[in-house]
């Protein structure tokens, strides 16, 4: 294996760095995506149209991370395979994995194009927003099989510990929506319908022009026609990531549930919460990308037996999260207003996107704990562990604080943008007393997680 994709020895600071500027910078592009639709619409577009790319691309997004979970199993095992001296089973796992997710993507199309209207409904999508809401998730819902073919084949080569060429992957999408939301909805006015299109042709415009360029890479596996099946190593996977993405559902269902709450109570709330939801995707980047580092790097530890480094590198995301966040809590509790003008003209949508800032900008601090705290676990292959703190914070604090800020009278969005740190900081609690428990494993027997898993 490269010295710069060996996560077993090496500075901790510069290596957990080097392999997360990369996925950082490809989930910022990737974050482009709605957020530049949602620009254009805002600009060129109509107010029912930011409303209708809000809660479509929610909706979408809520897919599209269940995709991402599970691709994270593939990602962990890669890592652990490498880090055990096992690269060659490999070949099996992802010829395995492509068979699983040729199937799902088809499956997700399929229920995604016939069930927007009953979606959209169940959302409580604005009345005049619903039939735009609905076009957004049938056209990206056709294409959805581009959105799964983006995360496994970024997840291959994050599983290597090279996250580099996902981030040239989504640089081209990128690049590709922004062209096409100029020309389709700045250009020819086609509002909603054209921010979709353009997204889907992104979509595949990246998986196309990937393909060539994995070609050229000298991997250090092969997969063979054989390993083309479903088999045992579909449920391998599936061990880690089903549980990440059953999580992330419910998780995303709460989210979603919060943004039908915010729906009722105005068409302004809801491209405020809208506008809102972009400035929060971006500003969860760094936590994310440092969860998804995370995973990949205790994971080559984990299987070469190196517990204390993984422990260590825990440690060290959690302060280059934490230095990152600060700034920008501040930022988004002082000049939330100006950031969401970006997005919009309208300065009823500006203050009501401001008021959920400033009750969810202490997230962005306490999330790169606990995110960081996910990433180990999910390297330890304990993603049930995840799963369970994901659907009791979302659950016990998130889904009724959100509920019940948006029945009190008079309801305020900041009421609502608290929700989130406050079930952060109750899963921070729950995850150290579990860090302890595995520690406590790890002491008795230093190989406990790594041979029960492979």
């Amino acid at each position: 294996m490269e010295e710069k994709t060996d996560f077993t020895k090496g500075s901790i600071p510069k290596k957990l760095a080097g392999f997360m500027l990369p996925i950082l910078g490809a989930l910022v592009l990737q974050s482009m995506y709605s957020a530049v639709d949602l620009l254009v619409v805002g600009k060129f577009g109509t107010t029912e149209g930011i409303s209708g790319v809000s809660t479509g691309a929610s909706i979408m997004q809520t897919f599209t991370v269940l995709i991402s979970s599970l691709s994270t199993g593939v990602t962990v095992l890669m890592g652990q395979y490498i880090g055990v001296g096992i690269a060659n089973k490999i070949g099996r796992l992802l010829g395995n994995a492509v068979c699983f997710f040729i199937a799902f993507a088809a499956v997700m199309s399929v229920l995604l194009f016939t069930l927007a209207e009953p979606i959209a409904v169940l959302m409580q999508a604005p009345a005049e927003a619903l039939a735009l809401t609905v076009n957004y998730i049938r056209i990206c819902g056709a294409g959805f099989v581009f959105v799964v073919f983006y995360n496994f084949i970024s997840c291959i080569f994050r599983g290597m510990g090279n996250s580099r060429l996902p981030l040239i992957f989504v640089a081209i999408a990128c690049v590709m929506n922004i062209i096409g939301d100029l020309v389709l909805v700045a250009g020819l006015k086609m509002n909603v319908t054209g921010a979709a299109i353009a997204t889907v042709i992104s979509q595949a415009a990246s998986v196309f022009i990937s393909l060539p360029i994995i070609k050229k890479q000298k991997l250090p596996f092969s997969i063979k026609r054989e390993d083309m099946r479903f088999d045992t190593e579909i449920g391998h996977f599936l061990r880690i990531g089903f549980p990440l993405a059953l999580q992330e559902l419910l998780t995303s269902a709460t989210f979603l549930a919060i943004c039908a709450f915010v729906n009722k109570l105005s068409l302004e709330a809801s491209s405020g919460y809208g506008v809102a939801q972009r400035i929060v995707s971006f500003v969860m980047l760094i936590p994310s990308s440092i969860m998804q580092s995370m995973a990949s790097f205790v994971a080559q530890n984990v299987g070469a037996g190196n517990e204390k480094r993984a422990r260590q590198a825990m440690k060290c995301g959690m302060l280059i999260g934490a230095a990152i966040g600060v700034p920008v809590a501040v930022l988004a509790f002082t000049k939330g207003d100006l950031i969401s003008g970006i997005f919009s003209n309208d300065p009823a949508v500006i203050a009501r996107s401001f008021e959920f800032l400033r009750g969810f900008a202490i997230e962005a601090v306490v999330t790169s704990i606990l995110f960081s705290f996910m990433g180990y676990f999910n390297g330890h292959s304990l993603s049930g562990f995840v799963m369970l703190q994901g659907i009791l914070q979302s659950f016990l604090v998130r889904l009724p604080v959100s509920y019940f800020m948006s029945i009190r009278e008079n309801a305020s969005l900041t009421g609502i943008g608290l929700a989130a740190p406050s079930a952060t900081c109750f899963a921070i609690i729950i995850c150290i007393f579990y860090y302890i428990h595995v520690n406590k494993n790890i002491k008795k027997d230093p190989e406990f997680y790594k041979t029960k898993k492979l």
